[in-house]
């Protein structure tokens, strides 16, 4: 099973909304760890701040509410852009710095740490991503640690939504469990240590996008008209379909035979529905092909080249 965060605010409070979806997906494993996490930072994230830390001190612990622990992250890297279709996973890698007190053990085996990014404001996010296992951390000194992991995504089981496209914040967590099993009856959050810092990177996650080309007529005949059509679609996150992305600018490129340059020929707007459609003369032998430039939501994207016979 596989649990999607979404963030919504209710009652002054982030609530988690999650759904189930085929094992095949994550192991039980990583559902019961991306669970656990996501409980803690729910819980931690009740009360809103604008420090970019989990809201919440020494001094206002309260029962069922994760106590502090001295646990801060740097130097968080993570890629610029992720382009995400519409079924197959996306594992984004990260790495960071952990700095820990003397007190946090980050060797014991109850301790997790992971990345995550959200939509939205740290306070109040309209969506956050979590990866399927915790960060693995290596020791740079007594108070230090290099950690790297993987914050995963399924967009065919309703981990985004068309309006999550372009920019993205990340964020750590730090989890110190003490024993305590957040799937017990038992279960008290009170006894969790736990750590959390949000703007530490930011990133873009893309809407996917095609494009096609068809050249015709072939052959052709020098110095005659040369049509070129096509498409351009892009993700669907909400239907699980490519659909057209309309009104974009889209060059008409050739790359004469025997060559490796391709070279604009001219620039033109497709219709509301993504469709592509102009003229041109040909001259040479060559190959053709539609180029997108890539919008702050949808990716670059260059159709497959069609080779056109002059005669």
């Amino acid at each position: 099973m596989r649990i999607r965060a979404t963030v919504a605010a209710v009652s002054g409070a982030l609530a988690l909304s999650a759904f189930a979806v085929p094992a095949a997906q994550a192991t039980d494993s990583a559902t019961s760890h991306r669970d656990g996490a996501e409980k803690v930072w729910q819980a931690a994230h009740t009360t809103s701040s604008s420090s970019g830390k989990a809201a919440f001190t020494a001094a206002t612990e309260t029962a069922g509410t994760p106590y502090a622990i001295d646990v801060t992250f740097s130097n968080f890297k993570i890629g610029s852009s992720y382009s995400v279709g519409i079924s197959n996973h996306v594992a984004i890698p990260v790495s960071y710095t952990l700095t820990h007190g003397a007190d946090v053990d980050i060797t014991a085996s109850d301790f997790e740490t992971d990345p995550y990014i959200y939509k939205g404001s740290y306070d109040d996010p309209t969506n956050i991503l979590f990866g399927d296992l915790a960060a693995t951390c290596t020791p740079s000194t007594s108070t230090t640690a290099t950690c790297k992991g993987n914050i995963d995504v399924y967009p065919a089981y309703g981990d985004l939504m068309n309006a999550d496209a372009g920019s993205w914040s990340a964020g750590a967590e730090a989890i110190d469990w003490n024993g305590q099993d957040p799937d017990s009856a038992t279960y008290d959050e009170s006894k969790v240590g736990y750590a959390d810092q949000g703007g530490l990177a930011t990133t873009s996650v893309k809407r996917y996008s095609k494009l096609t080309v068809n050249a015709s007529p072939e052959p052709v005949y020098k110095g005659k008209t040369l049509t070129a059509t096509g498409k351009l679609t892009r993700a669907n996150w909400e239907t699980n379909a490519y659909a057209g992305y309309g009104s974009q600018a889209v060059k008409l490129q050739f790359m004469k035979a025997g060559t490796t340059t391709w070279t604009t020929i001219k620039t033109i707007t497709g219709d509301v529905y993504g469709n592509l459609k102009t003229t041109t003369i040909a001259n040479y032998d060559g190959y053709w092909r539609f180029s997108f430039a890539g919008t702050s939501t949808t990716p670059a994207a260059n159709a497959a080249s069609d080779y056109v016979d002059v005669k």
